[in-house]
């Protein structure tokens, strides 16, 4: 009986002290949930708080930007310093750009009147820069032409001729019309080589032509300004529809052939060899073939039989004002 009673005793003993267990390991669960919620609690406020402080710091920032800056009458536009080295007014090229006297210098949007300038296909670069606290200051570059071609279209059931420019690198212009330009001498376009056989799907206003033949005939009228012939012959047109070879006709109504693929500077000097022996015998070119180096095959005829070519349109003067 005492055996009996001696192991109900160690029996009970033993559950009590597994629910006083049972029950820590409960409350310390409890313990170790309540201090993640607190520490939840405490994340979510510190960053209710700080989202606070940006919003309104943010809001702060915005307010001040606008009343001290965007807005203040101290940095409204009171003078926009625009130059061009080109034709174009100074009036055009601001309507152009989109701004005018008044307009907050710090609110300007400086690459979007960059892009909008230079999108127009007679500008070459823009530079734009503020100059506080009243000024703008626009530097435009505008592109030279270098040679002419028509293009035939169908307008309206008539066939319109549209001439088309393109400048040293290629890239074709449409000429401004004559409100946009100080000197309308400058819209005269006749002292500029005309390119014949030219595509004109290739003629895309604003972009540079891809044919090989037009960008040759373009280099070759670059050496041919610096070459000894420039001011002893004059280039009128330039045939670029043959296959690797640029035929050239002078004022006289020569014709001189040249290879689009090889060094035009040493063809140049072979044509003023030939002109020089030309010009003592009394004879004019009336073809040369200079895209070979020997045996030049040429034919003349006698100066005083070819009438007096016409005399060459002067480039304007804004042009030559440029050049110089």
């Amino acid at each position: 009986m005492l055996q009996n009673i001696t192991r109900l005793f160690k029996g009970n003993r033993r559950l009590h002290r597994e629910n006083q267990n049972v029950l820590r390991v409960k409350l310390r669960t409890d313990q170790l949930q309540a201090a993640r919620a607190r520490f939840v609690m405490q994340g979510l406020t510190v960053l209710f708080v700080a989202a606070v402080i940006l919003f309104l710091g943010w809001r702060g920032v915005d307010w001040a930007v606008r009343e001290f800056v965007m807005e203040n009458p101290a940095f409204a536009t009171k003078v926009i310093d625009l130059q061009t080295d080109g034709i174009l007014t100074v009036e055009s090229l601001r309507n152009i750009a989109g701004v005018r006297v008044g307009q907050n210098l710090m609110s300007l949007d400086l690459a979007r009147i960059k892009r909008d300038l230079e999108l127009r296909d007679y500008i070459q670069s823009a530079a734009v820069e503020r100059v506080l606290p009243d000024t703008l200051r626009i530097r435009v570059m505008e592109r030279v032409p270098v040679a002419q071609t028509v293009v035939t279209r169908q307008e309206n059931g008539r066939f319109a001729h549209l001439p088309h420019l393109l400048d040293a690198g290629g890239f074709v212009m449409v000429p401004p019309n004559r409100a946009m330009v100080a000197d309308p001498t400058a819209l005269q376009i006749d002292w500029l080589p005309a390119l014949v056989g030219v595509n004109p799907v290739d003629l895309k206003p604003g972009r540079q032509v891809e044919s090989a033949q037009v960008r040759a005939a373009l280099r070759l009228l670059q050496h041919f300004e610096r070459s000894s012939m420039f001011g002893r012959s004059d280039i009128r047109r330039v045939d670029v529809s043959g296959i690797e070879v640029l035929t050239v006709t002078t004022a006289t109504g020569g014709e001189i052939t040249f290879a689009s693929n090889r060094d035009f500077d040493a063809q140049l000097r072979r044509w003023r060899a030939v002109q020089d022996v030309a010009t003592q015998q009394g004879k004019v070119i009336s073809t040369l073939d200079v895209s070979i180096s020997q045996n030049l095959p040429a034919r003349w005829v006698e100066a005083s039989t070819v009438p007096a070519p016409p005399a060459k349109p002067a480039k304007p003067a804004p042009y030559r004002r440029k050049n110089a």
